[in-house]
């Protein structure tokens, strides 16, 4: 009896002091892009579902804009559709653009929206196509031959980059229905109507942009940014992205996400969080606590 009373005051308390940040963020747009392994685990997708639904309930607008990597290259292996890599970088033919499209657009979008739905919430799935709503062109990226140092473009296919983004997809279906919750697969159209394979995290960062968005929170499998010693950077101002990237403190995939988030701000969206999807609730402690979590741009 006295435990049981002892976690009520404590969850009663964590409500009161939560009581500001709900304050601050009532009637705000927060862009969540969701990947990693917390999309694989039944648990935690379960969890962050209803915490989508939660931040809903009090009064947020949350977005959702999922990646879907991993699902992707076992259905390619099953299909037996080989890829092509170049300097790393996965090219996108029109056999595994099939497969992307469908991929995001069905299985991957619907789970998501059926969890949502199962945790009391109205979601709607949407692909970047609807509306044109993601707009895209062709990604380029060059790379340094090793003999002759000549930069020389690479073709990665139907690879794209967000060139422009259309919210009234979006607004009218808040307008016709205020409690819907909306979930966007990152699959682009070009103007002569290409399908593109657009990173998550840079649509989700668009989008954000477009919406005014008071937060972007990019989601992925690790704390956050950082240092050298492996420690957390708990803030980072957008003017010393490029030092980090320059020096190796940022590599690989934190790089996009870095550039994504720093862009973001400084083109108004209020700051951008970097944080581990498989903490549980990270997405609470984030926006209802002093503590945060992973790490802020600013």
């Amino acid at each position: 009896m006295t435990i049981s009373l002892d976690n009520a005051q404590l969850t009663a308390r964590t409500l009161s002091e939560a009581l500001p940040f709900i304050q601050r963020y009532a009637g705000q747009t927060i862009v969540v892009k969701y990947g990693g392994h917390a999309m694989g685990d039944a648990a935690l997708s379960a969890g962050f579902a209803r915490d989508v639904v939660l931040l809903k309930a009090l009064g947020l607008n949350p977005v959702i804009v999922h990646g879907g990597g991993p699902q992707i290259g076992r259905l390619l292996d099953k299909l037996g559709i080989v890829s092509e890599f170049k300097d790393g970088l996965r090219v996108t033919d029109e056999a595994t653009m099939e497969v992307v499209e469908m991929v995001l657009s069905g299985p991957i979008n619907k789970s998501i929206v059926r969890a949502i739905n199962q945790a009391g919430g109205r979601a709607v799935g949407l692909s970047g196509a609807d509306g044109n709503l993601l707009k895209a062109e062709k990604a380029t990226r060059t790379t340094k031959d090793p003999d002759s140092h000549i930069e020389q473009i690479i073709d990665l296919g139907f690879v794209g980059e967000p060139s422009g983004v259309d919210t009234s997809v979006i607004d009218a279906l808040l307008k016709a229905d205020a409690a819907l919750i909306p979930v966007v697969a990152p699959v682009g159209v070009g103007a002569d109507g290409a399908r593109y394979n657009v990173n998550a995290d840079t649509a989700a960062g668009a989008i954000a942009k477009a919406l005014g968005a008071s937060r972007l929170i990019l989601m992925t499998d690790v704390a956050g940014v950082l240092d050298k010693q492996k420690q957390l950077i708990r803030e980072i101002k957008i003017v010393d992205v490029p030092g980090l990237i320059a020096d190796g403190t940022a590599v690989g995939g934190m790089i996009p996400k870095l550039e994504t988030a720093a862009d973001c701000v400084k083109h108004g969206v209020g700051a951008a969080v970097i944080l581990d999807g498989r903490a549980p609730h990270a997405l609470l402690m984030e926006l209802f606590t002093e503590h945060g979590a992973g790490t802020l741009v600013s």
